[in-house]
């Protein structure tokens, strides 16, 4: 009889248990479905939505309802030799902006890692550019680069009103763009790797140090080996960010002088809407995407690579 009551017993435990555990995933799944379907509403019918656009010539301030033209949009695009001029403008930016980055973040992250008297606070000050609106940014270093009263110039050693017109000069106003881009983001990337520095054991350059292994050797070996996979992260993320860089670019040079900083992103802008070719804007933004998903499966391709090895 006391076998049997156990049994039982145990066999009321279990039922109650799944009882629980199927209302608890009833509450799980009534706090989930909630944000899946906002997520869809706002994210995946917009996508959808820009996608059938992009196929027709449908103009948003034109009252007529998408009249569907097939791939011309995507033709006029791709035939089109300006746009191939500010897609050139976009990847001379993306790597100028992103090398530059790498490398001052990296060297910023080298030079915090060890502790030291204020370096919370020269942490905290180099961090502050990143917290900054890209507009006002862009509004305040014009300021800086003017030719007159600027103080970059001055910086530089030219005396007021001699100094190169940055912003003003097709030649030089792209480097203008990329200096603030970098001053801006180059925080970000040091970021990540001081998450990546610091956790390296201190036991490797302890044995690397016992071999009498060079700084160099010691860099190559263990430093970049480990931060690698952080540092192509941040790459990642500030190669997307820069192919679609427009508040920055509209701050500082609006496109000009010329066409010399007219990136793509600044382009799709002026054909949604002051041209409002909603039609074409969405092609392009679809050729856009092609473009960071290919490149984003490049790095990811290296990242996995990296961490296998």
């Amino acid at each position: 009889m006391a076998k049997e009551h156990v049994a039982l017993r145990n066999r009321d435990v279990v039922r109650r248990s799944n009882r629980q555990s199927l209302s608890d995933e009833t509450l799980k799944r009534l706090f989930l479905w909630p944000t899946l379907i906002l997520l869809i509403t706002f994210n995946i019918f917009p996508l959808l939505y820009s996608l059938y656009l992009s196929f027709t010539d449908f103009s948003a301030i034109a009252n007529v309802p998408p009249n569907w033209v097939g791939l011309r949009n995507y033709q006029e695009i791709l035939g089109s030799d300006q746009l191939w001029r500010y897609f050139q403008n976009t990847g001379r930016y993306v790597v100028l902006s992103v090398g530059l980055q790498t490398l001052v973040g990296f060297g910023l992250a080298l030079l915090l890692r060890r502790r030291f008297a204020g370096s919370g606070l020269i942490t905290t000050i180099i961090l502050v550019p990143m917290m900054l609106s890209p507009i006002v940014v862009g509004l305040f270093w014009k300021l800086i680069y003017n030719p007159s009263y600027g103080i970059f110039n001055y910086m530089l050693g030219f005396s007021a009103g001699r100094g190169p017109d940055w912003l003003g000069t097709p030649q030089l106003a792209m480097w203008g763009v990329v200096i603030v881009d970098v001053w801006m983001w180059s925080p970000y990337v040091m970021l990540l790797c001081l998450a990546g520095l610091s956790a390296i054991p201190d036991y490797l350059y302890e044995a690397a140090e016992i071999d009498r292994a060079s700084g160099w050797y010691t860099f190559r070996r263990i430093t970049l080996p480990m931060v690698a996979p952080l540092l192509m992260i941040a790459i990642l993320f500030r190669t997307i960010e820069a192919f679609k860089t427009f508040d920055l670019v509209m701050g500082l040079t609006g496109g000009g002088p010329g066409d010399s900083t007219e990136l793509v992103a600044v382009n799709l802008y002026r054909i949604a809407f002051p041209q409002w070719q909603t039609g074409k804007a969405s092609a392009l933004a679809y050729i856009v995407l092609v473009v960071i998903i290919g490149v984003s499966n490049i790095y990811i391709r290296y990242l996995n690579r990296i961490k296998e090895g």
